[in-house]
């Protein structure tokens, strides 16, 4: 099966981005990946939702939120005003994840948990059949462009088999650092999705690279 690619606009040209979205419209892109980031979960401040309101209404492509910020359930109706498909928070964020869950797929979208680097897969045993997917942090989150962390395979595979285990039906998708190499390695330990910034926006032709990833 094809990965899915979401391509991370964190990575676009912000003084270009309508261009940059166009882009990935034409692209065999199948998702929009958004970052948003606190400064307070996360070293780094990226955009709110002033700025998405206008990057959804560009947007022809599901749109992927990822919401690297301490209590994501505070903007469950925000991320859903913009059209959103799937809302994606971080287990280390939600002490009551359950309930976020219930209420991310009660507002109507698809609800999805991430887990940082140094957090087991192990955790989300009580929770992964309840989500349509699991993000798998591929670095420290924060920052575009950082060293692939080696050790995301090997969780990959394990969360594969805690997904088989459990019945969950639940994708796995995978962010930071993910290049053709990585990528490659990551669909054969069973990711299905591929989130892809500057592998993306840094090569010669972005339309391209998508469809190299695309068909790992």
């Amino acid at each position: 099966m094809k990965p899915i690619i979401s391509p991370s606009i964190l990575s676009a040209d912000f003084g270009n981005l309508a261009r940059d979205i166009d882009m990935l419209n034409r692209s065999e892109a199948d998702w929009l990946h958004i970052d948003i980031m606190d400064g307070v979960f996360v070293p780094n401040i990226s955009f709110g939702f002033p700025v998405l309101k206008h990057v959804a209404k560009l947007a022809e492509k599901p749109l992927d939120v990822h919401l690297m910020i301490v209590q994501p359930e505070k903007f469950i109706a925000e991320v859903k005003a913009l059209g959103t498909e799937i809302m994606n928070v971080h287990y280390e964020t939600c002490p009551h994840l359950h309930r976020v869950v219930q209420q991310i797929r009660e507002a109507g979208m698809k609800p999805a948990v991430t887990i940082n680097p140094a957090t087991p897969v192990i955790l989300l045993k009580d929770i992964v059949r309840e989500v349509d997917m699991v993000l798998v942090m591929g670095v420290n989150p924060g920052f575009g462009g950082q060293k692939f962390i080696e050790n995301t395979v090997e969780k990959v595979r394990e969360l594969r088999e805690l997904i088989t285990q459990t019945g969950s039906k639940a994708l796995i998708e995978v962010d930071g650092g993910v290049n053709l190499e990585t990528g490659a390695r990551l669909m054969k330990a069973g990711a299905d999705a591929l989130v892809a910034g500057n592998a993306v926006f840094s090569a010669p032709s972005p339309e391209e690279m998508i469809h190299a990833l695309k068909n790992l």
